[in-house]
């Protein structure tokens, strides 16, 4: 016998990637080109993020949209885990523009390249601004591994049109054109940790792994210590998306007839003090009578 407590959230999650790929998209074309005009590598790097972004905020969108469709026969948990992969799907792109900035930059400093400070400044000003923009309306949505992977590309471009900012004014007051590849590449650094990070949450969630905030130990002898309840075993706690975490597990008890005062309590607790929403219980009898089935029905007959 199982006992199932089912707890869907599902926010909107899908309009702020929408207007996050709006804007970036928007002015990604207008970054390149002051990019290439003022000679900033800095500044093209940043558009080269934007316009990573723009293709990580549509296929945000998309994994949106997707995680929104109903469960069906063949997909029973639904499409959740889509937003996961399109996290992994980020974290990797960003992982790859780490390494050709880097590239860039080290080229960059063996060979220096005139750079029009006051365009760099300008430019990136706006950018600066645009990407603040995005930023917030991403954080004002739900949290899920979807937004967070476009978080992390906007944030990325956000700290691009810092350095860029930066490297622009030195130049302009200096002349001291090596601060453009070099903040280019404490960027990337920067981009680097945030982009493993969500690679591992993100295949922390397909390899079903214990949510990292959660101890299997303490939940179950939380769980044990509820009344009516004398031992829990076979307890899995995994995530089944970004936003949803699932248990299950086989209780042991004094009386089965009990068991629905037990289990109002058990999920009770699960949902306050773990916040874990999917909960699948099977109750067990403490003591168990194990003579054959066939004894009972039909044993042989003298």
């Amino acid at each position: 016998m199982h006992e199932h407590a089912h707890h869907h959230s599902h926010g909107n999650h899908l309009k702020p990637l929408v207007w996050g790929l709006v804007i970036t998209l928007a002015f990604a074309v207008v970054e390149a080109i002051g990019g290439w005009i003022s000679g900033s590598l800095a500044l093209l790097g940043d558009a080269g993020h934007m316009i990573t972004d723009s293709f990580s905020l549509a296929l945000g969108a998309v994994a949106a949209m997707l995680a929104r469709k109903p469960a069906s026969r063949e997909m029973s948990f639904g499409w959740g885990r889509a937003e996961v992969l399109a996290a992994i799907v980020n974290a990797v792109l960003m992982l790859l523009i780490v390494v050709g900035i880097t590239i860039a930059a080290l080229d960059r400093l063996r060979a220096p390249q005139p750079v029009q400070g006051g365009m760099v400044m300008l430019i990136a000003s706006i950018g600066l601004l645009v990407n603040i923009a995005v930023a917030w309306v991403l954080h004002r949505g739900e949290q899920t591994l979807n937004i967070r992977g476009a978080l992390l590309h906007v944030m990325g471009d956000l700290l691009g049109s810092v350095a860029a900012l930066v490297a622009g004014a030195v130049i302009y007051f200096t002349d001291w054109t090596p601060i453009d590849p070099l903040l280019s590449v404490l960027i990337c650094v920067l981009i680097l940790f945030s982009s493993l990070k969500l690679l591992r949450d993100a295949v922390d969630v397909l390899m079903e792994r214990v949510p990292r905030e959660l101890s299997l130990p303490l939940v179950g002898e939380t769980m044990a210590a509820v009344e009516g309840v004398r031992s829990v075993h076979d307890l899995h706690i995994w995530r089944l998306d970004s936003s949803m975490i699932s248990l299950s597990a086989h209780i042991v008890v004094d009386d089965l007839a009990t068991w629905p005062k037990v289990l109002a309590m058990l999920r009770e607790t699960l949902i306050e003090r773990f916040a874990i929403s999917h909960i699948t219980l099977q109750p067990e009898p403490l003591h168990v009578d194990k003579t054959p089935i066939i004894d009972r029905v039909s044993g042989p007959q003298p």
